[in-house]
């Protein structure tokens, strides 16, 4: 193994960026307490470490997550908030308290919540607008029509889907350029690899991948569900319990294992094997303290032999993670599982 750095940029939305970005829901809600003082602290830290790509939602912490990154872009330069993309996404809609949801895609909503998280964000245009989630009952020509319109108005730079599938993918695409989507993609969850995977890299879309250290379990601390938060919703996740999560995290010992023997961090490895593999995937670990930051960042620095590379593939061969990736209630609105 060297530490030759790989990429050092790569594109989204009409910008060359760093490759890994910052996933900023777990600053707000789901994993666990938090303290908005090192969040913002991270933010800060995650910038001067040349991160450029910071992803939110107006779902995470009912808009508290928007507010919470508007009030770190407040404090940049207008040169510096231009050198960022600010991503953010509409369609689930939920009540306090509550995992369960509903899913809209109706064009008075996603003007409503585009106007909603913009105010909340501080900007004037946001950066990357996805859709989170797709409301089958809605058709997907209408969906990409309203997005389109927030373009047209220069409320919206970019557009992207989140779990969608590939063939709705390329009508959309058809439509309207897609600049990014953005799925589950880890050694710990491959199912990309089947179809969305390749249509992006077909049509020339940056695939952004949430959650690439599968729920913080391919880090050197994983989450034991009995351990965790009362309201951490990984307590819930199939793949932490019983025998499927006995299983996983067996399957994450002897990735820890792999990890020792190059003298590398867990999330390091299982975050340069994704770079590595798939050279128009941008990461976006979350992280809310500094330490785990830079951890993350340590994989750009990475350049695995092939035949590290290979055995990591053979231990998380697709189909190899026991369980479902969500509970019932967190598919809705996910067009592949």
């Amino acid at each position: 193994m060297t530490t030759t750095p790989q990429a050092t940029t790569r594109s989204l939305a009409g910008h060359s960026i760093h490759p890994l970005g910052l996933g900023c829901m777990g600053m707000s809600e789901f994993y666990g307490p938090s303290d908005e003082a090192e969040s913002l602290a991270t933010l800060r830290a995650a910038r001067d470490l040349g991160v450029q790509h910071f992803d939110t939602a107006d779902t995470y912490g009912l808009g508290h997550n928007e507010e919470l990154l508007g009030r770190f872009l407040r404090d940049l330069a207008p040169v510096e908030r231009a050198e960022l993309v600010v991503a953010t996404k509409f369609g689930i809609v939920r009540a306090k308290d509550t995992y369960e949801r509903r899913i809209d895609n109706s064009p008075t909503y996603i003007r409503a919540a585009c106007e909603a998280s913009l105010k909340r964000l501080g900007v004037e245009r946001i950066g990357l607008y996805y859709c989170h989630r797709r409301d089958p009952q809605v058709p997907l020509a209408e969906v990409v029509g309203a997005m389109a319109e927030l373009v047209r108005a220069g409320k919206v730079a970019a557009l992207g889907f989140s779990e969608i599938s590939a063939d709705s993918l390329r009508q959309a695409h058809a439509q309207h350029p897609i600049a990014a989507v953005q799925s589950e993609y880890s050694l710990w969850e491959r199912g990309a690899e089947a179809a969305v995977l390749p249509a992006t890299r077909a049509l020339g879309v940056a695939f952004v991948a949430y959650s690439p250290l599968g729920r913080a379990v391919l880090t050197d601390r994983p989450p034991e569900a009995e351990t965790l938060a009362q309201d951490d919703f990984r307590r819930a996740l199939p793949r932490l319990q019983g025998e499927a999560g006995a299983a996983n995290l067996h399957l994450r010992e002897r990735l820890a294992a792999c990890a020792a023997e190059i003298g590398q961090p867990v999330a390091a490895l299982a975050l340069a094997w994704l770079l590595q593999r798939q050279p128009h995937v941008l990461p976006i670990p979350g992280t809310r303290r500094q330490a785990h930051l830079r951890q993350n960042l340590a994989a750009c620095a990475l350049q695995l032999p092939e035949a590290l590379l290979a055995e990591l593939d053979a231990l998380f061969a697709p189909g190899t993670v026991q369980g479902a990736r969500y509970p019932d209630a967190g598919f809705a609105g996910v067009e592949t599982r």
